[in-house]
């Protein structure tokens, strides 16, 4: 699977884009690391990493690129706001994506992906597209091709991290109390964790309630697997004293907090 590859320094930068075939889609993503939606666009991005096989020449090729400390680079690209996607192929932009629409992100990635150097679709990705024209008529998507899809990536996502935190709106602006007081016991604990906004995405609002069995947000997964919601989070806690430990960033001892 493909993962992002950060790039630090203007020659990097120019080292990696000229050694990319002219037929390689890149994914460049902006980023600032106090920005909240950076965050989750990273967690968005890795998922999606991960459903491209690596090739030999390589059909996509994924950086990510700290907006603030290499200004030059983002100035090129007309970057004003993170997290700012760009999709480049033979060195010229395809398309930029600006905000955290995962829906946005992930059907330009694939818009371009599925597409040749030369700009024509392969014969795949006609078949693989989402409708298609027979006597006039457009023939539906298949429903369990979709499920079967959307399954993967969200199986690919609760194991983002190993604490992924589903919720409504983010850290830093929680959208309902039982998020706030989630990300409340999270920082208490110290816990490193990822988190979705599921308000950005209702593919993954919706699906995630069938995948996990559980109709409500929060939801806690560790290590891939429901913890639950604030109820049975707390529930857990109250049963064993050190049930976050294991993903404490707290060394013993050490009273730091998460960053």
């Amino acid at each position: 699977m493909s993962t992002i590859s950060a790039i630090t320094s203007p020659e990097a930068w120019e080292k990696h884009l000229n050694s990319l075939p002219s037929t390689t889609l890149l994914i460049v993503s902006f980023h600032t690391p106090w920005a909240a939606p950076c965050a989750q666009m990273s967690t968005i991005l890795s998922t999606l990493a991960s459903e491209y096989p690596v090739t030999d020449p390589p059909t996509t090729s994924w950086v990510k690129i700290n907006a603030e400390e290499l200004s030059d680079i983002s100035e090129t690209y007309d970057v004003t706001a993170v997290p700012f996607l760009v999709l480049i192929r033979d060195k010229q932009v395809l398309e930029t994506v600006s905000g955290s629409s995962a829906i946005k992100v992930r059907n330009a990635i694939e818009t371009h992906a599925s597409r040749s150097g030369g700009g024509e679709q392969t014969a795949n990705s006609d078949a693989a597209a989402a409708t298609s024209e027979k006597d006039g008529e457009t023939a539906p998507v298949d429903p369990v091709k979709q499920k079967e899809e959307l399954f993967k990536r969200l199986g690919n996502l609760v194991k983002a991290a190993p604490v992924m935190l589903f919720m409504k709106g983010t850290p830093s602006e929680p959208k309902c109390g039982f998020s706030r007081q989630m990300v409340g016991i999270l920082r208490e604990n110290a816990v490193k964790y990822g988190f979705f906004n599921i308000l950005a995405d209702d593919e993954v609002r919706q699906g995630l309630k069938e995948f996990a069995d559980w109709p409500t947000y929060p939801q806690l997964w560790m290590d891939g697997e429901l913890v639950g919601g604030l109820d049975i989070v707390k529930e857990e806690m109250a049963a064993n004293g050190e049930f976050f430990k294991p993903y404490s960033v707290k060394a013993d001892g050490d009273a730091a907090a998460a960053s």
